[in-house]
């Protein structure tokens, strides 16, 4: 396989198959991305594909500053983030029809196993607490970084993280 910058001159040039091989490259990693800050596999694999999506529109603006693959992981971050404020305010609009607390009740349901997973954990947290544990626990952002890209203060990514761990630790001493 090319080099990743002769891979990403030709995607930026329109060539097809070196888009298709960098998707091939870097898809896992996008996937694990998505799946994290989501924390629902049907929504990473649409999240995944959004990211590539936009990968296409964006390419051109890739100037090789940072590494390509710094630069898509951001992109994967903004895409979750952007689709998450999205839905959010559809969601706050529309009004369910059905009984609201199965649908409340579902989405939190506690693990039937006593073996807790770390990743079903990390799924399990509120969507705030998993956005800032994931974007600074796991991928390495600061809280100036995280307050940014979710459009919370600093303060607010700080207190999310000691919520999530706090969450996290009661669940694994279970």
């Amino acid at each position: 396989m090319p080099p990743p910058d002769d891979l990403v001159a030709r995607a930026q040039a329109g060539d097809q198959t070196a888009f298709r091989d960098l998707y091939r490259q870097h898809a896992g990693r996008v996937y694990a991305l998505c799946l994290r800050l989501t924390g629902d596999a049907r929504d990473a694999d649409e999240r995944t594909q959004d990211v590539f999506v936009r990968l296409w529109d964006k390419l051109g603006s890739f100037r090789g500053e940072s590494a390509f693959s710094s630069w898509l992981h951001r992109l994967a971050v903004n895409v979750v983030l952007n689709e998450r404020r999205t839905t959010g305010r559809r969601e706050r609009r529309v009004t369910l029809a059905e009984d609201p607390d199965t649908v409340v009740g579902a989405q939190h349901a506690a693990p039937l196993h006593l073996n807790i997973d770390l990743e079903r954990a990390i799924a399990d947290l509120p969507d705030g607490a998993r956005e800032v544990f994931v974007l600074y626990d796991i991928e390495g952002y600061g809280h100036g970084d995280i307050a940014q890209l979710v459009g919370i203060a600093e303060g607010t990514s700080k207190a999310q993280l000691f919520r999530a761990r706090r969450l996290l630790r009661e669940k694994l001493e279970r």
